[in-house]
């Protein structure tokens, strides 16, 4: 299917995204599956599903392999898996239902945000804090998932707050940056 204008071609990165998104019903399955094996599991798909964000990109990048696909894709894997790991967490009562609201809520306003921006011609990029953003809330979800498998010390709350409270101030910090930036599509 190479040649119906990249949308489905079989590039390397392609099939990372790809490979990340069928990753999300499996991680979700470990990380709810009340086992010692299956919270390992959980922890290093998490951990392997989250690199493999930045490999994707810098793949696409190096081999000139980006494609409309990719750029659709991408973003979606990313945002499902994080809320499918933030939903888990929140039914184990790891986390407040408030604070993963927050986070869904930024999420859906971003992406509504770019599809607006696609409407009007224009292309809204990641921004640096849009990228820290993403780098938080995966430290809280691997905070709180090494916390749940492993013995570390009574240190891990104060690390899954602090992760926490970071997530949550970049996630509102690079939300309201977003619709700063293009505040002109709604003049």
């Amino acid at each position: 299917m190479a040649g119906n204008g990249g949308l489905l071609r079989s590039s390397i990165p392609n099939q990372i995204t790809v490979a990340r998104l069928a990753s999300v019903p499996l991680l979700m399955f470990f990380i709810l599956w009340d086992s010692p094996v299956g919270r390992i599991i959980g922890v290093v798909l998490f951990f392997l599903a989250a690199i493999s964000d930045a490999v994707d990109g810098y793949l696409a990048r190096s081999f000139k392999q980006t494609s409309v696909f990719g750029k659709f894709a991408d973003p979606i894997a990313d945002k499902l898996l994080i809320v499918g790991a933030l939903v888990c967490l929140v039914q184990l009562h790891e986390l407040d239902a408030v604070w993963v609201m927050i986070i869904i809520a930024r999420e859906f306003l971003v992406t509504g945000l770019r599809i607006l921006a696609i409407a009007e011609g224009q292309v809204i990029t990641a921004s640096l804090l849009g990228k820290l953003k993403t780098i938080s809330h995966v430290v809280l979800v691997l905070a709180i998932l090494v916390g749940r498998s492993f013995a570390i010390g009574p240190w891990i709350v104060i690390a899954k707050d602090a992760a926490l409270a970071l997530a949550l101030v970049l996630t509102i910090v690079s939300g309201v940056e977003y619709f700063v930036r293009c505040r002109k599509l709604f003049a």
